[in-house]
């Protein structure tokens, strides 16, 4: 079986490198659309159109499942990609994507009634993380902070200016945490 894997650019690798370790046996593709990112910045609209090309492109390599490994097209995109697009097009595969994983593993692994998420604009705007967690833990609250400056040190590999950014950009979340 084939697995397409889909991010906006090159972070998505990372989620990549853990299925592959946990499921070898599979024939994988990876799709980084790193000629329009970032996607965070995006109107839900291009975000969309954007994931449904690259979902598109995936299924015509002959993927029976495709993993949307970008945070914000998992928020944006995939459910409306669930519900029109693979109905209509590729009832018989599946896509799926990073939100509700995380969550589970958030919510399960440290018990906290407080998750703190940070994200893209989009991602953030979308709201999808306190959407989906009441469905799991309903006492559980999501403290949600928008970082844009990260995905680009990220997608440059500039680790440690990531790492300076990402200590500003927590230190008033943790306060709320």
């Amino acid at each position: 079986m084939r697995i397409g894997i889909f991010d906006s650019g090159l972070g998505g690798l990372v989620i990549a490198r853990s299925i592959f370790k946990r499921l070898p046996r599979y024939d994988y593709i990876y799709l980084g659309d790193t000629k329009n990112l970032p996607y965070g910045q995006k109107s839900p609209g291009e975000i969309y159109r954007f994931t449904e090309r690259a979902v598109d492109f995936l299924f015509k390599q002959n993927c029976q499942i495709i993993i949307i490994a970008c945070n914000t097209s998992s928020a944006v995109a995939l459910r409306k990609i669930q519900q029109g697009y693979l109905r209509r097009n590729y009832p018989a595969r599946r896509v799926l994507g990073v939100v509700i994983p995380t969550l589970e593993v958030a919510d399960d692994k440290h018990r906290r009634k407080k998750i703190g998420v940070i994200g893209t604009t989009a991602t953030i705007k979308s709201h999808i993380y306190k959407k989906e967690l009441v469905k799991i833990d309903r006492q559980a609250k999501i403290i949600e902070l928008s970082t844009p400056q990260l995905v680009p040190l990220i997608e440059a590999n500039s680790l440690q200016k990531a790492q300076k950014s990402l200590e500003l950009y927590l230190k008033p979340l943790q306060k709320r945490v």
